[in-house]
């Protein structure tokens, strides 16, 4: 395979020419810098982890809540919507669900106005029941959801 086209093994700027730029912005030393995110601590970008963490805490919530109204069966489907509901709600007016309040992280807006709201945390929650824009994710560990509705999950402690 000759230098121009690069190989597919090595991401779109093995097709460069040595020295050449991308034309993007320059490499970020950590996660939420471009975003104006401080390094650690408070305000600093949510690892996946913990993310993952307080997503399994809140489908355990969400199936306790429907089998109190399922009792005695399972809760099958009706434990999506009570996530569903609880993430959207929660999301929209405090900017975390009981998962994320537990693990020290919220959804915040970027820009001036910190809270979510309901016409951004509705689609967003929606797009996060789908899993994949959720886990497709950016160097700032930014998933689609949040790229769309211009919010990041950040450290509170």
């Amino acid at each position: 395979m000759t230098r121009w086209t690069g190989s597919w093994l090595s991401g779109p700027r093995a097709a460069l020419e040595p020295g050449a730029d991308a034309g993007d912005r320059p490499e970020q030393s950590y996660p939420g810098e471009r975003l104006g995110l401080v390094k650690e601590g408070p305000g600093s970008v949510a690892g996946t982890g913990v993310r993952a963490l307080a997503l399994l805490i809140d489908a355990v919530l969400a199936g306790l809540v429907a089998g109190l109204f399922t009792a005695p069966e399972l809760p099958r489907n009706w434990s999506l919507l009570a996530w569903f509901v609880i993430t959207a709600v929660a999301v929209s007016f405090f900017g975390f669900t009981p998962g994320m309040k537990v693990l020290g992280i919220r959804v915040a807006r970027l820009g001036e106005n910190p809270m979510v709201g309901p016409l951004r945390a509705v689609p967003r929650t929606l797009l996060v029941a789908l899993i994949i824009p959720a886990v497709i994710w950016d160097a700032d560990r930014r998933g689609l959801h949040d790229k769309l509705f211009g919010t990041v999950v950040v450290r509170t402690r």
